[in-house]
């Protein structure tokens, strides 16, 4: 009797193999943006969209739902049906906004199902060619000098910008006074005028500054130099190892998703990011394209909500 309930059991198991292996959504997938069409996280969703569909089988359509800094896209992804027809291209903010805000609808990781980490890209700490500093060091020397004298720009309240200084301030224990703008390009336009001083920026909007020499450039937040910039020291040479931070995109869908379903997405997202085309247009763009499996970028969300919440918290950062 048991060799039989074995047998079964075996041919239940084989049979249904390939069946989960092979789960394709039945109707159109969406993915929701919670920015503004050309950000960043829109960009890099309509770069994949049509290579998904593809490999669904399924058109992928992007929805933008923009609004309270991602918080409008995020909670209604969080409760949509787990059932791989929504998802979002979700940045950094996801789980940085659970310690910005007193009253979130949801939990920035236990209420996603994390999919694949898609791109990222370091940040890199420019100041007007007016300010003397020429290292962080010198920066941080100079913050400590004039307490709130020294000045930064940042998309806004709880960016990444303003996160990254604020999490320099931290590390040199200097009081720097941050000066949020509606976005990075007032941001840097502030900075090319002299209202502010400093601004811990996306590279791919400084870089024309940069390369006419109209900003000077201290450190880059990655590991590693920059490509575009390799005369730029990392933070960890220029003694701030702690400070190494990226701005990232990933895919992630609603939480308690079936594992044939999330093991699917997370394959063909793998397989997208793959592709030559795409690492190029992105590359070019100035991105690190990933693509990694759905437990690593697991783990990588919890680590981020976790290092940007107690930052928040220390900063006393608020976003309401």
């Amino acid at each position: 009797m048991r060799r039989r309930e074995l047998s079964t059991l075996g041919l239940s198991l084989a049979a249904s193999g390939p069946a989960l292996a092979q789960w394709a959504p039945s109707r159109p997938v969406r993915i929701v943006v919670g920015f503004a069409p050309g950000g960043p996280a829109d960009v890099i969703a309509r770069v994949i969209a049509d290579r998904l569909a593809e490999r669904l089988g399924q058109g992928v359509v992007v929805e933008n739902r923009v609004g309270a800094g991602g918080n409008i896209a995020s909670d209604h992804v969080a409760r949509a049906a787990p059932d791989g027809h929504t998802l979002m291209l979700a940045a950094s903010a996801l789980v940085q906004n659970a310690a910005m805000f007193a009253r979130l609808p949801y939990d920035p990781v236990r209420d996603f199902s994390a999919i694949s980490q898609l791109t990222s890209y370091p940040l890199i700490v420019v100041v007007a060619p007016s300010v003397p500093a020429r290292d962080l060091a010198g920066l941080a020397e100079l913050a400590r000098r004039q307490p709130g004298g020294v000045t930064y720009g940042s998309a806004g309240v709880g960016t990444p910008l303003h996160l990254t200084g604020a999490l320099f301030g931290l590390l040199a224990e200097v009081e720097m006074t941050h000066v949020p703008f509606g976005g990075a390009a007032p941001a840097h336009a502030a900075l090319l005028g002299g209202q502010v001083q400093a601004i811990f920026h996306n590279p791919i909007q400084a870089s024309p500054s940069l390369r006419a020499g109209l900003i000077r450039p201290l450190a880059v937040t990655g590991e590693a130099r920059m490509a575009a910039f390799p005369e730029v020291p990392t933070v960890a040479e220029a003694g701030f190892p702690s400070l190494v931070a990226s701005v990232w995109h990933g895919l992630v869908g609603p939480a308690n998703m079936p594992a044939p379903v999330l093991a699917r997405l997370g394959e063909v997202a793998a397989e997208v990011m793959a592709l030559e085309e795409v690492r190029t247009n992105l590359i070019r763009q100035g991105y690190e394209v990933h693509g990694t499996a759905p437990t690593e970028f697991a783990r990588y969300m919890r680590a981020e909500n976790e290092r940007w919440s107690d930052v928040i918290r220390r900063a006393r950062i608020s976003a309401e």
